[in-house]
This record gives structure tokens, C-alpha cells and sequence, in this order.
């Protein structure tokens, strides 16, 4: 397992499917960014994307479980058993995704987790390409980014209500709008 001890804010490492994540957090988060830029070399910022586990672990889910081969559609694979998701902290995670690109390439998924309407400090001064990353988890998600310079909705019109990729935004009903032509 890869270990990242001097992480400020470190809460827990976790290995999963040849992936680290490192969850930190939240109010340390730039200083968490800032120390793996500096210290350990990760100097790209590929993504950040953000989910909703609204509702999450209420019921019981199924399905198929893959193995190293693949697996087979034809056969279900839960045997009959149902399982309960792993409970997760809070509504809402921001994942910040990093790639060390120069000497040893590495890449590490930095993760916070937040409430509703909690917010979260911009790493626009350790990444500026962070910029259209966070206009886009705000306006898509709903997720406040502190410090942010222009934080406008990015790809929906600024009148917009709503964040169309919660779990509870409403599904069907709103017209398709092309122009502000009625």
C-alpha cells in the first residue's frame, strides 16, 4: 500500500482496485493539496469530481460481481444475497484526482466529504486549473467552493434553479430551452 504519512489533515488511506485515496479533511484541504504538490511531487491536477450519495445504504442491493477474468452475464453472481452498501460520513465527496508525471509517475485520489451546503476551500492557489473544475461542481452539484474567484454557473444559464446532477433533482417536467425565445 502506497503511504503518504505527512499528509496535513490525513484522516485515512485507502486501497482499492490498484487506486489510493487519501481522505482528508475538509478545512485542510489546500494545505493537504499544497504538501503533495511540493513535497511528494504531484504536480497535475487532472480532475475533480464530486457525488451525491443521497439516500445511500437504505436498501439492500444485488448485482454481479466481477473477477479478474470478467464475468459472466448469464450466471448472477450474488447467489441469492443482497448486500448493504459501506456507510459513507456525509452527503456529499469531492475527489480531487493528482498525477505525478516527472520521475516515479504515480497518480492519487484526494478526498473530502461535506454536508449540504457545506463549503469547501478553492486549490485554484495550488492548481489554477482547478478554476473551471470547481465552477463545474458548483453549478452541476451545488458544492460552495471558498476563495474561488468567478464562481458563475459554467454550464447552465445563470438563471437556472437547481443543481441537475443531486440525487434529488427532479427528473422530467422542465421544457427543453434553447434560446430565450418563448
Amino acid at each position: 500500500m502506497t503511504s503518504y504519512p505527512g499528509v496535513p489533515g490525513l484522516i485515512e488511506t485507502k486501497e482499492a482496485l490498484g487506486e489510493t485515496t487519501l481522505v482528508v479533511d475538509p478545512s485542510r484541504l489546500v494545505e493537504a493539496c499544497r504538501y503533495l504538490r511540493d513535497e511528494e511531487g504531484f504536480n497535475f491536477l487532472s480532475d475533480i469530481a464530486p457525488a451525491d450519495y443521497l439516500g445511500w445504504g437504505e436498501q439492500e442491493v444485488a448485482g454481479y460481481v466481477g473477477t479478474a477474468t470478467g464475468r459472466d452475464l448469464n450466471e448472477p453472481s450474488t447467489q441469492g444475497l443482497a448486500r448493504v452498501p459501506d456507510h459513507k460520513p456525509t452527503r456529499f465527496s469531492v475527489s480531487y484526482h493528482l498525477l505525478r508525471v516527472a520521475d516515479e509517475p504515480a497518480r492519487v485520489r484526494v478526498q473530502v466529504w461535506l454536508d449540504d451546503g457545506e463549503p469547501v476551500a478553492s486549490v485554484i492557489p495550488v492548481w489554477p486549473a482547478a478554476d473551471w473544475f470547481e465552477r463545474e461542481a458548483f453549478d452541476m452539484m451545488g458544492v460552495p467552493f471558498e476563495g474561488h474567484p468567478n464562481l458563475v454557473r459554467i454550464l447552465m444559464p445563470e438563471d437556472w434553479e437547481g443543481h441537475p446532477l443531486r440525487k434529488d433533482y427532479p427528473l422530467g417536467g422542465e421544457p427543453v430551452r434553447f434560446s430565450d425565445e418563448d
